[in-house]
């Protein structure tokens, strides 16, 4: 399946271009998060983005993903300053192949033929320049310069979500178009959390309302309803599959001052059809020894911790040496460099919702790993907490029992949108793999030598 990476441009103590309180960093993750969806719920295909909230991302760690997961696409959504007006794009200005200049020219194109026209918006057209993320990227590249945060007659516009949701729209079209994407099916129709952020009786009062949450950063979109045969408007930010996403975009809409609920509409799905991917029940492979060794020759610093995710993963009949990988990527190799810190002990990132939410604390190693491997029972299991062990993971009963019952199914549900977070984590799970393996055929060959070298 193609694999998209969308990259909001700014973000963190970068907010690109201002203007009269206006940082262009919150645009660009508005227009970005709008893609995203697009591009999910009405195409076969998989998207990440190299920021999903209002933190700092250096360029290097953007291009470094996309290239780390073989991305077909990146896409880098920006918004223009220093006086001019208008839209325009950029592939990079050395050698690239005709692909790329093929994928600007339509893309630029269906965005000038169905919004620049629209909104009398001047097309100040198809560009290269030595940005970047275009230039060390190893797949096509495109970067887009919406609207002049600082031209106020650019600004009324990024400032209207009508706008917002056209351009989101068409730039998610634009793409798919681009990359012949396919067009989903028909969903079967289950239980949706969707996040209502405000209900109003007056429709420019929900327009405001909306334009503010895409100044912090928030997409949405409004839609009517009619209750009582009243008609409100509803500005909805999201819509989720799993509850504890939903309740996850509500506490951050609380940190940024937003109000909101969750509205569920349709009915529990119906038994479904065993995951896909590799399961997260089962024995581990690797010796502690091996797995400390590789973790080492990252973080010369790192804990013992592995003996432990083996122990407590044979209790629970996870594959615990893949755990270990999962906090390896939640930790980055144990340095704790995102909102997580050491002293907390959380391994996983249970509650680290984003925007600096710091999640849940354990008082010591062994209750933290315990806390990482009850979280994968409840997703991998409809089974209760063993007798001989307390509940100690404060959101297990949160999540949907029995739901990822491998590592590719929790993909969107332990991390948001995460649309490829399994095969990360499986993925350095394999260099750990590939690593012990090195070892074992160093030791292999020693032995070899001795035996071949002895005197008898």
């Amino acid at each position: 399946m193609t694999l998209v990476v969308i990259d909001p441009g700014h973000g963190g103590s970068d907010p690109g271009a201002t203007y009269k309180s206006f940082q262009e960093k919150n645009f660009n993750l508005a227009i970005s998060q709008m893609v995203h969806d697009r591009l999910l719920s009405k195409y076969l295909v998989d998207v990440v983005l190299t920021r999903e909230t209002d933190k700092t991302v250096e360029l290097k760690k953007r291009t470094d993903l996309a290239n780390a997961i073989k991305a077909d696409f990146f896409l880098s959504i920006h918004n223009n300053a220093s006086g001019g007006s208008g839209f325009e794009t950029f592939i990079y200005n050395g050698q690239v192949p005709n692909e790329t200049i093929q994928l600007q020219t339509t893309i630029h194109n269906k965005i000038a033929n169905d919004i620049l026209k629209k909104y009398t918006i001047l097309d100040r057209g198809k560009k290269r320049a030595n940005f970047f993320v275009l230039r060390e990227t190893k797949m096509n590249a495109l970067l887009i310069e919406v609207l002049f945060v600082d031209n106020d007659q650019d600004l009324m516009l990024l400032k209207n979500p009508s706008f917002i949701m056209d351009i989101s729209t068409v730039i998610a079209d634009a793409t798919a178009l681009a990359l012949k994407l396919p067009v989903k099916s028909q969903p079967i129709e289950d239980t949706l959390y969707k996040v209502i952020a405000g209900s109003f009786q007056d429709q420019e009062n929900a327009e405001q309302h909306l334009s503010k949450l895409i100044q912090k950063g928030f997409g949405g979109f409004i839609s009517s309803t009619v209750v009582d045969k009243k008609t409100f408007y509803r500005v909805q930010v999201g819509a989720f599959r799993e509850k504890n996403n939903a309740e996850d975009l509500v506490e951050k809409l609380k940190r940024a001052g937003f109000d909101s609920f969750i509205l569920v509409e349709g009915e529990s799905p119906s038994p479904s059809k065993p995951d896909k991917g590799y399961p997260i029940q089962g024995n581990a492979i690797l010796t502690a020894k091996q797995m400390d060794a590789y973790t080492r020759s990252i973080n010369p610093g790192a804990p013992d911790l592995a003996v432990l995710y083996l122990s407590q993963g044979k209790k629970y009949n996870i594959r615990g040496d893949i755990a270990y990988a999962q906090a390896l990527h939640e930790t980055n190799f144990f340095r704790f460099t995102g909102d997580v810190k050491a002293e907390q002990n959380n391994f996983a990132g249970i509650g680290a919702t984003g925007g600096g939410a710091r999640g849940a604390s354990f008082p010591n190693e062994s209750t933290g790993v315990l806390a990482h491997l009850q979280h994968l029972h409840a997703y991998t299991s409809t089974a209760p907490i063993p007798a001989f062990d307390q509940k100690v993971d404060p959101r297990f009963d949160l999540v949907t029992r029995g739901s990822a019952t491998t590592w590719q199914a929790l993909n969107g549900k332990w991390a948001v949108p995460g649309t490829t977070y399994g095969q990360l984590i499986l993925g350095l799970y394999k260099n750990i793999l590939e690593a012990a393996l090195k070892e074992i055929e160093k030791e292999r060959s020693k032995l070899k030598n001795t035996i071949e070298n002895l005197e008898i």
